[in-house]
């Protein structure tokens, strides 16, 4: 292919993940505490339609993903959509997306702190829910610090355990639903999706408000992407993890939300317990609350742990297009972004001081802001993949490696979706906080490209070259 995506920065970083690990960290990124313990929330909005809501939003993550597989695989750099976004749409629209995406992932970061500071107090009620936060920060960071090989194998064993217990669920839940296993023998079946008001008791406004909940658990499986400038063997991986996570993740969460609305009617779900132990406890399963709790810590510190990487990767490769500052491009010996990472975490304290000021609500405001960033960034990808089959001719798009299927009308679906997932949020009080975020954040990321002349100076500079912002 001739018309490749210009090599926008000069990337020293180590080509050290296998295609395990990144294919567990396609599945650990985006398998979290929404599967886990937000599915009861959700299921409130939407009813039994959540599993209709859950597969909407797959087919919607899957051309997402193929879009982004498109370029990548012909471009892979670290950088990913926020480099193409520079070849693209310029500097302004590189600068908010390198931005953004690192904002992201830093709020879901205080998610999942959150969610570990949460939890643990099953096993101590007593203590404050800031310190295991803080203590879990610290542990992800000094992991991530130490080389991408070590946070590979890190995510690849927490994503395993994540991936276990919800095959132990499937297989319990539909033992239960089709053999009546801890029901007495009595099969419970599938009957509790359509009665208790209907399959879809609040219409179509119910399900586009489980939308919101639906982005927020398939946020961050786009890091695929991300992990292009890292992998041993770009193509082959990246093609491999798309084409297998879209089946692995509509199948747990699908199938997870089958499992627990035919065992359980959606109005009997209580929040803040998750259905999965609600599953175990009901087959006989000793310690069963137990087990799931650290499997949820767990789950959460893997998504840390992602997030972690892709910070120090996004501040990295922004200040290597000259939109952050040059001392967040520098590498450490083992070729880690130790200052991207490092400013990562110190803004990450900003969600453990909101653990010890409001801990009850920090997690919901988080997912709430986390979703309004996932709806950008894969708004974005669809409109690059769009740009950069626009800018080929018949016989280069003949030769696409790896194309994306229904294209243009792929990309028109998934800009519906993102029109319903706004409208989900407008009606839902628990989400406004994310609508009135927005844009704020925006505007001052547009203040600050302006006052640091961020344009001028690229124009200035070669990209590949480092400067003082």
């Amino acid at each position: 292919m001739e018309n490749k995506i210009i090599q926008l920065e000069k990337e020293g970083l180590k080509k050290g993940l296998k295609d395990r690990h990144i294919q567990l960290m396609a599945i650990g990124g985006v398998i979290g505490v929404a599967l886990f313990m937000g599915s009861a929330q959700a299921s409130k909005l939407a009813g039994p339609a959540l599993t209709l809501a859950y597969a909407l939003g797959g087919v919607v993550m899957y051309f997402m993903l193929r879009a982004l597989g498109e370029v990548a695989v012909e471009n892979p750099v670290a950088a990913s959509f926020a480099g193409y976004a520079k070849h693209f749409f310029g500097p302004l629209v590189s600068f908010i997306t390198g931005w953004n995406y690192w904002y992201q992932w830093v709020v879901l970061a205080m998610c999942e702190i959150s969610a570990v500071g949460m939890y643990m107090k099953y096993w101590a009620p007593d203590i404050d829910q800031w310190i295991p936060a803080l203590i879990c920060l610290g542990i992800v960071m000094a992991i991530n610090l130490i080389a991408v090989k070590y946070y590979g194998e890190f995510e690849f064993w927490f994503a395993l355990i994540k991936v276990v217990t919800i095959i132990a669920m499937l297989i319990t839940g539909f033992a239960m639903i089709l053999f009546g296993i801890g029901n007495g023998g009595v099969a419970i079946g599938f009957s509790n999706l359509w009665t208790n008001g209907g399959f879809m008791p609040f219409g179509w406004l119910g399900v586009a408000k489980a939308f919101v909940m639906v982005v927020f658990a398939y946020c961050g499986v786009e890091l695929i992407g991300i992990t292009a400038g890292e992998a041993i063997d770009a193509e082959h991986s990246i093609k491999s993890a798309i084409d297998k996570v879209f089946w692995r993740v509509l199948i747990f969460y699908v199938g997870s939300m089958i499992a627990i609305l035919s065992i359980f009617p959606y109005e009997t779900l209580p929040k803040g317990v998750s259905p999965f132990v609600m599953i175990f406890e009901k087959a006989g399963i000793p310690y069963a609350a137990s087990i799931i709790n650290l499997v949820i810590m767990s789950s959460a510190a893997s998504c840390l742990n992602s997030a972690m990487y892709v910070c120090g990767r996004m501040l990295y490769s922004s200040a290597l297009r000259n939109e952050a500052p040059a001392f967040l491009g520098k590498l450490s010996k083992n070729q880690v972004p130790v200052n991207g990472i490092l400013a990562s975490a110190v803004f990450c304290l900003i969600g453990v001081y909101c653990n010890y000021v409001s801990p009850d609500s920090v997690f919901y405001y988080m997912s709430s802001i986390t979703t309004t960033g996932c709806m950008y960034t894969w708004t974005l990808i669809m409109c690059i993949q769009y740009k950069w089959r626009k800018s080929l001719n018949a016989e280069q798009i003949a030769n696409l490696k790896y194309p994306m299927p229904f294209y243009p009308y792929a990309n028109y679906m998934v800009g519906i979706f993102m029109v319903a997932v706004t409208l989900g949020m407008g009606y839902d009080h628990d989400n406004l906080i994310a609508l009135y975020v927005a844009p704020v954040w925006y505007g001052t990321l547009y203040i600050l490209y302006k006052l640091f002349k961020i344009g001028e100076a690229q124009k200035k500079a070669d990209s590949s070259i480092k400067t003082e912002w």
